[in-house]
Parts: structure tokens; sequence; C-alpha cells
């Protein structure tokens, strides 16, 4: 008699058991379905994109175009700007450092509201100013108003990447990077070799290695 009993009452404790399920379900606002549901791939997070373009792009006339690198996705995505530029080449010593200062505005400025939607930002102070090396500095030396030391990791990567790419009298190092020499406003702060790298771009808030000029 009970073994008669065991599968019809398994039976009926799944049944009940199912229907109770539907019914919280139900209560829920949850509508129940036998058919498997595709909802598609997640949404990316930041597609560090603007207006369907990879590289955002401004342009004025009387400027001329650059890249300098914002932060996006947690790395270093360069971006097309139009900065101001003399007669002059940015390559000639008096028009370098006022070359030097309009990429670093760049880098300060705000970006779009366009750009923000897609995940671009910049850890650069709009009160960073540059200037020309001291003399005993090695020839091309830049010397900041902060420390590069003093930066905030990401904000130095965004100076030296961008700084380095642009420069005309910036050299390479043993890996092909492209290599700046920063220095800071004070003794303390002697002139030294940042490169910018794959690794730098993909990580700009790991502590940015240094060498001295002789080094690099």
């Amino acid at each position: 008699m009970s073994g008669a009993r065991g599968p019809r009452g398994r039976r009926t404790a799944a049944l009940a058991c199912a229907a109770l399920c539907a019914a919280l379900l139900a209560a829920c606002g949850v509508r129940t379905t036998s058919v498997p549901v595709d909802a598609g791939a997640a949404p990316s997070r930041s597609p560090c994109e603007a207006g369907g373009k990879g590289v955002v792009t401004r342009s004025d006339p009387g400027s001329v175009p650059v890249r300098v690198y914002l932060v996006c996705a947690s790395g270093l995505v360069p971006v097309e700007r139009a900065v101001p530029l003399s007669d002059r080449s940015p390559g000639t010593s008096e028009e370098r450092v006022p070359f030097a200062q309009a990429l670093l505005d760049a880098l300060a400025a705000r970006p779009s509201a366009d750009e923000r939607r897609a995940g671009f930002s910049t850890s650069v102070d709009a009160r960073l100013l540059v200037t020309a090396g001291r003399a005993g500095d090695p020839a091309g030396t830049l010397r900041l108003s902060a420390g590069p030391d003093g930066l905030p990791a990401t904000a130095l990567a965004q100076v030296v990447c961008t700084l380095a790419e642009n420069d005309t009298d910036g050299g390479a190092t043993a890996g092909g990077a492209a290599r700046v020499l920063l220095a800071g406003p004070g003794e303390q702060d002697p002139p030294r070799a940042y490169g910018c790298d794959p690794g730098v771009k993909a990580d700009p808030d790991a502590p940015l290695p240094a060498a001295s000029p002789s080094a690099s």
C-alpha cells in the first residue's frame, strides 16, 4: 500500500510545487514562458567612440591638427584636436614651448558632451604650465610647473604620450617608444626621460618609469 502511494505522492508534490512557483512569479509581475529567451550580448560599458568614430575630430581654421591622449576604458586613447600654431615650425626653439603649452591646454580642456557619453575623461589639471629648459639642462628639456613625479600617474602618462608623440625634438628609447625630457620647477626635479609605449597606454595608472637623459 505504501509502495503504491510513493510515486503518486511525489508526482502530486511536484505539481503542487510547480503551481506555487507559477503563482509567486505572477504575483511579482513576471510572466512565465517555456521558450528560451536570448537577450543578446551585454551592452558595452565604454565604447570609446563618439559620433560613430574611433577618433573624435575638432578642426578650426588657422589651427594645426594634433593627437592628444584622453582616458577611456582605463586606458589612453588618441583623440584629434586642433591647436593654434604660428607661422614658425613647432620644431623651432621659439615655437616649441608655446606648442607644448597648447597641447597641455588641449589635454586639460573638458571633453565634449559626446566624448563624455562615450567614456572619455582627462586627469590633467588646467593649471599645469610648461617652460623651456634651463642653462645646463639637456637639449630638448621641458620644465613643468609641477614635478612630474608629483602628478597623478594617469595625468603624467597623458602628458608624456601627448608631448612625446607631437614633439619633433623627441627621440626614441631602445624599445622604440616615443620619449620626452621632462623636469619640474625646482632643482629637486632634474630632467629625466619618460617614454610612451603600448604598456603605458594600456595601463596609465601604473608608475611611469623614467631614466636619466644620458641613459635614454
